[in-house]
């Protein structure tokens, strides 16, 4: 007779009740796996969260609520130590995950609890739930500085939800954690895979929501080149006979990353500004795209509406 092991869906939230929660919690309530429990952390909301999660009226449904507000991390964490699964998902609460999602992960694992990960494909939707874009998982059997290296060239994705930690691995590390908890998620994901193995599925299985418009300022950017040094070097040390293609493909990636976080800057003397800073922190080494630096200005994006509108695509279209 099969047994299928208890899988933990955590949802840290906040004031998300009339927008994204209620897709995000059926999402997890959806499951065809049979043995999931969902740990819904709400971060001292000032809307309706506490009465939309009780009005499902699901067993399956642990709802705790942080008075006073903790930082998010520290509630992200908080969902993983309340778990009480042998796998930990944390969801945020704009995701979603298909219905096999948990039964197609464990199936993939053989129903075994000792990998430190296990890994599907995702999409990309925005605001309105539209797909941007999809994005297999090709990463089966790769060790782990091969795994990293695809995710350098663009082969691979990795969000939190299509992500399933060891429960007990996780925690022993510490938890979701990085210098600014910014890459804290693949952190994680790189000490688990390394230390008790990864299982990877390349179906597309989950769904990472994208926001447009969103702003970030110059000290940001620069804690994420930090965590994203931080990153690369706990890579190269996970895999050390890659460590140099690791470094230089790292490097390259992460400097492309952050001058793309650069152009959420919305003072244009900052974003100049900061794109320096950016190349300076890597070296010198990598300028930015100059795609990368025309998508911030009015006039390219008054282009890119005018040919959207022309060719009759929808305006999150790239």
């Amino acid at each position: 007779m099969q047994t299928y092991p208890l899988i933990t869906i955590g949802i840290p939230t906040y004031n998300r009740a009339r927008s994204y929660l209620p897709e995000t919690l059926e999402s997890a309530l959806a499951q065809t796996y049979p043995e999931i429990e969902v740990v819904v952390s709400d971060n001292g909301s000032t809307d309706d969260t506490q009465a939309v999660v009780k009005s499902y009226d699901d067993p399956r449904i642990r709802y705790f609520k942080q008075q006073p507000p903790v930082t998010p991390n520290d509630n992200f964490n908080f969902c993983l130590q309340q778990a009480r699964g042998a796998y930990f998902s944390l969801l945020h609460d704009d995701d979603m995950i298909d219905p096999d999602f948990v039964e197609t992960c464990l199936q993939a694992a053989g129903h075994q609890t000792h990998f430190g990960v296990i890994r599907t494909g995702v999409r990309i939707i925005n605001a309105d739930g539209m797909v941007i874009r999809e994005m297999r998982n090709r990463v089966t059997g790769a060790s782990t500085g091969e795994f990293f290296l695809a995710w350098f060239e663009n082969k691979t994705s990795i969000y939190l939800c299509n992500t399933l930690f060891n429960a007990r691995g996780l925690r022993d590390i510490g938890g979701l954690r990085s210098r600014h908890n910014l890459f804290q998620d693949v952190t994680a994901i790189a000490r688990q895979a390394a230390s008790s193995g990864r299982v990877d599925v390349e179906a597309v299985k989950a769904s990472a929501r994208s926001h447009h418009g969103q702003r970030t300022h110059v000290a940001r950017v620069r804690e994420w080149c930090e965590d994203s040094l931080d990153l690369l070097a706990l890579v190269c040390e996970l895999a050390p006979e890659r460590a140099a293609e690791l470094r230089q493909k790292g490097m390259r990636f992460f400097a492309n990353v952050n001058y793309g976080r650069t152009n959420n800057i919305r003072s244009p003397v900052h974003r100049a500004a900061t794109y320096f800073l950016v190349y300076r922190i890597f070296g010198r080494q990598y300028l930015p795209r100059l795609r990368t630096v025309l998508s911030s200005t009015a006039a390219y994006r008054g282009l890119r509406q005018i040919k959207r509108r022309i060719l009759g695509l929808p305006a999150w279209v790239d």
